[in-house]
């Protein structure tokens, strides 16, 4: 099983929040079985635009260096969606640099 760790940053915890990210980073440990860890982190910021703020990141523990990918939307829904294309696309290049010994 792999482990998601949550962390806040002047945002207050949300059930609703977490289980969406579980729900879409499950989609990555299935096709991924070498990523063991999850941290995710929500943060709000003050921002200009009131299209950004809402900063979702990932950070996957995997083989070789960890990956990550970092956005910032009108709601924190839409950035893990971004987040997770984003984390996608590195497993898949990580994915072709994996040589697995049988």
């Amino acid at each position: 099983m792999t482990t998601v760790q949550f962390n806040y940053q002047h945002v207050s915890g949300s059930q609703d929040l977490e289980n969406y990210t579980k729900e879409k980073l499950q989609t990555i440990f299935d096709r991924y079985n070498w990523v063991t860890r999850a941290d995710v982190f929500f943060i709000t910021e003050k921002t200009s635009s009131d299209d950004t703020g809402m900063i979702a990141q990932i950070r996957l523990s995997a083989p070789g260096p960890r990956l990550f990918a970092e956005e910032s939307t009108d709601t924190f829904h839409g950035s893990v969606n971004k987040v997770i294309d984003q984390l996608k696309t590195q497993c898949e290049k990580r994915k072709s640099t994996i040589i697995t010994h049988s």
